[in-house]
């Protein structure tokens, strides 16, 4: 094991760690953050973030996708360099976090497609409404989501955010106690409730949330999206939708949202 740097924010410590050929990020405690696979830096390295990553099976094409949280950065880096004619906005609260992604993940400069915003998404996205297809909301603090990015408050600005037919995407940890309050405030800013679905290896609970859209989706076309991803950007999203069968109402035909 190979420790590579160690910083210190303005809000906690920030610790890279290099075993087998994976190089990792940890914010504040031994949660990994972000992951790169040093022979494979443009592979998306952990479950969870090609869980949310299946936003595209929701919403194919976006023109803007905003994140809330940054991290290694390998979600915004890998939407800006296989999705070119998608625009990336992320807020992150660290300007360390910055740092460190640019560094040693690989993350590049800003560009025409590419804005980093240095601040509170809790106070961001309010100040950001009709401007994304796409949400996504993966701010932790010790393990734990952001309690200002799981108000009542901030998903209403969250769907406000949205365009119509957008959808916000929203990381938790599997075992947080809370969870169904976090979604309860979802579906009640929402207007429904999210659809769920667990991260592979079964640490992350990833809700999706639509602004509008559809209220069902049938199964052959989120098939079928799911394999138009695999093509295009080498994601394996098929194996998405025995999960999202599991977890949401549905049909023999159909998707519930």
């Amino acid at each position: 094991m190979k420790r590579p740097g160690n910083w210190l924010g303005p809000r906690k410590a920030i610790e890279i760690v290099e075993e087998d050929g994976v190089r990792v990020l940890q914010i504040g405690g031994n949660a990994i953050q972000s992951a790169m696979r040093l022979d494979a830096p443009d592979r998306i390295e952990l479950d969870y973030v090609r869980a949310m990553m299946a936003f595209l099976l929701f919403h194919p094409g976006p023109r803007d996708v905003l994140l809330v949280g940054l991290g290694g950065g390998s979600m915004a880096r890998f939407i800006h360099q296989r999705m070119p004619d998608t625009r990336v906005t992320v807020v992150e609260i660290d300007p360390g976090v910055v740092t460190v992604a640019r560094r040693y993940f690989r993350f590049p400069e800003e560009d025409a497609r590419l804005e980093i915003v240095i601040g509170d998404g809790a106070g961001a996205v309010p100040q950001l409404p009709a401007s994304c297809d796409v949400l996504v909301v993966d701010g932790f603090v010790n393990g734990s989501p952001a309690k200002g990015l799981c108000t009542r408050s901030f998903y209403d600005s969250a769907f406000a955010a949205l365009r119509p037919g957008g959808v916000m995407v929203a990381n938790f940890m599997s075992d947080d106690k809370r969870i169904e309050t976090h979604c309860g405030r979802i579906a009640e800013s929402f207007g429904r409730s999210p659809a769920l679905l667990l991260a592979e290896e079964g640490d992350n609970l990833i809700a999706f949330a639509l602004r509008n859209g559809p209220s069902r989706i049938a199964w052959a076309e989120l098939k079928a999206r799911a394999r138009a991803a695999q093509r295009l950007f080498d994601l394996p999203l098929e194996d998405c939708l025995a999960d999202l069968r599991r977890r949401n109402p549905h049909t023999t035909q159909y998707l519930t949202l």
